[in-house]
């Protein structure tokens, strides 16, 4: 035990290579392609290489080129308006601050945003700007919604990160720079209040750098008042000039009260979805320590976790009395979750299934079009497994697989290895054969980190902590009693709180339970079950739960029937027992499989 055979009797469809790459790395990945399509039978188990396209450094630098020349505002520019506003909605700066540097952020990132529209001997009509923002896991950055939406920045955008200093001529100072896979703002987000201001960029390529967690949902403490808060940023430090800093700077704020706030801009300060911080402005830069509408999308820490992303502030950034702004994030981070966890095979926003043909154990992967699977595409013949998941263990935005082995039980963390463009095995549980159920549920613990959830023979429920590099901490019991239900599940939030539940269906009544996440260890991880269901074995006898299917960001349930139709429950976020919208059938012959991802 405890050793990976050879993929357990896989055999790898072989597939186009379908990761784009800089133009450095060309001979490097032909060369690997080459061997993982021709040479060894431990390349011949390989599952398909991943289907990314990550823009050429040279592409990246000419958008970098474009927004330093810029002088646009994000959420409008003077070519065209993209959105309108009764506050001044950038000129990031720190007034009153000090230098820092990037080991005292190390999560900080620059979003240069350069659009030549289509025009690159024309430069009057160039669109460039900068925003702050934060990493909050190796592939996702928090930010300002005013910093990205009505722009592209898949096609547009560069992310530096690792350095305090902002690039000069090319030079990086050391940091590194990546490309935009997908964006996120929030729905409700108003151009004209600046209201729901957060929004998420989801990168091509993981970063290294040490996430900034967020505040969990409901907490409070972190915005009493007169708690200091740190928020950091590059820009203008006076306002009486547009010089912005070549380096990192930082400021402390303490924070404000409701009232205080809602006070001093009682028509624009929305209680709950904003935080305001600082002493009152003093009227001219000395006195006055305050962000300037800005930095925008740069965050707002408290005890290490992010609080607040910059939103708004006043026009000339020192009027007397004035507060900086922030959207308050422990009201967001239940719709920013399943943003920061919703990777999947195609990459889009959809979560997509892997199923198994239980007669020639051959794998498909079919990818999510919102309401309905498209054609299966084949991964090659997968036996020697009695379970198979679908995760990302490491948060690299790369879909990890856990395998089971038959034989002896061992689970292993199938995972992508982006620098070598292989997969690589690596055991994370000796001897499970007896686990009744095993979930990947997301981050049950409240550390940001992906969990392993597992029920025993004798109905204990498990939950090994993530470590976030693939590996899990030692369990720890989380309930007695567990061997009543015949299906477990989770992959993320079913109620809307940001943190991961289960579902639970009694093998005796078919009643189905949500056990909401509480965002911590131990028995006390998981509130009682509230039933949202009743549907026996006979009605559905298999689930899965990949996550957010429709895109919505909402975690969603599949039900198959015994006939073999397949059903989409759509979460709908509801705090009540009715948290899944009617079903949509997927397609009616999903009884030729035995494992559903």
């Amino acid at each position: 035990m405890g050793t990976p055979t050879s993929g357990g009797g896989r055999r790898r469809h072989r597939r186009k290579l379908r990761i784009g790459l800089p133009v450095a790395a060309a001979a490097v990945a032909a060369a690997v392609a080459g061997a993982l399509l021709t040479s060894s039978a431990q390349a011949a188990e390989a599952p398909p290489v991943p289907k990314l396209s990550v823009p050429s450094a040279k592409e990246l630098q000419k958008r970098l080129d474009i927004a330093l020349a810029g002088d646009d505002v994000p959420g409008r520019t003077s070519k065209e308006p993209l959105a309108s506003s009764s506050r001044a909605t950038v000129d990031p700066k720190i007034i009153g601050g000090t230098t820092t540097t990037i080991t005292k952020a190390p999560w900080m990132a620059q979003l240069w945003y350069g659009d030549d529209r289509g025009t690159p001997t024309n430069t009057a009509d160039d669109i460039g700007f900068f925003c702050g923002g934060a990493v909050v896991s190796p592939t996702k950055i928090v930010t300002a919604a005013h910093c990205v939406k009505g722009y592209d920045w898949l096609n547009h955008g560069t992310i530096i990160t690792g350095t305090s200093q902002l690039p000069v001529a090319g030079d990086l100072h050391g940091g590194s720079r990546t490309g935009v896979l997908r964006q996120w703002n929030h729905p409700s987000y108003s151009a004209s209040t600046i209201d729901n201001d957060i929004a998420v960029l989801t990168l091509g390529t993981p970063l290294t750098v040490k996430p900034l967690p967020m505040i969990p949902a409901g907490n409070t403490g972190s915005y009493a008042p007169g708690t200091n808060a740190t928020v950091f940023g590059w820009g203008r430090t006076s306002s009486a000039t547009q010089d912005i800093s070549d380096d990192l700077k930082t400021a402390t704020l303490p924070i404000q009260s409701d009232a205080t706030c809602a006070g001093y801009y009682p028509d624009d300060f929305v209680k709950s979805h904003m935080v305001c911080a600082g002493n009152p402005a003093s009227g001219s830069d000395a006195g006055t320590t305050a962000t300037c509408n800005g930095d925008s999308g740069g965050p707002l820490v408290v005890g290490g976790r992010l609080v607040g992303v910059v939103s708004w502030g006043v026009t000339d950034c020192v009027k007397s009395g004035a507060y900086s702004v922030f959207s308050k994030v422990t009201t967001y981070v239940g719709a920013v979750y399943p943003r920061v966890d919703d990777t999947n095979l195609s990459f889009d926003h959809m979560a997509d299934l892997f199923v198994r043909n239980a007669a020639t154990q051959t794998a498909y992967e079919l990818d999510s079009k919102g309401t309905s699977l498209a054609a299966r595409d084949s991964w090659g013949t997968w036996s020697g497994y009695n379970l198979i998941l679908q995760a990302d263990l490491d948060r690299d935005g790369f879909q990890d697989l856990i395998l089971r082995r038959s034989s002896d039980g061992d689970v292993f963390w199938e995972h992508f290895v982006p620098a070598s463009e292989s997969w690589a095995s690596q055991l994370i549980g000796d001897n499970w054969k007896s686990r009744l159920s095993i979930v990947a549920p997301g981050d049950v613990t409240g550390d940001f980190l992906p969990d392993l959830v597992s029920v025993d023979s004798a109905g204990t429920l498990w939950i090994n902590p993530g470590r976030g590099n693939g590996s899990i901490g030692a369990s720890v019991k989380a309930g007695t009693g567990w061997n009543n239900y015949n299906v477990v599940r989770g992959h993320g939030d079913f109620n809307g709180d940001g943190r991961a539940d289960l579902i639970a269906r009694n093998k005796t009544s078919g009643a189905v339970y949500l056990f909401r996440g509480r965002g911590v260890s131990g028995t006390s991880a998981f509130a009682p079950g509230l039933k949202v269901a009743t549907w026996s074995n006979t009605t559905y006898n298999a689930f899965a739960t990949v996550g957010d299917v429709n895109g919505d960001g909402k975690a969603d349930l599949l039900a198959r029937t015994p006939a073999g139709t397949l059903y989409l429950y759509r979460g709908n976020g509801s705090t009540g027992s009715v948290i899944f919208s009617a079903g949509i059938s997927l397609g009616t012959s999903f009884k030729q499989y035995d494992l559903l991802g």
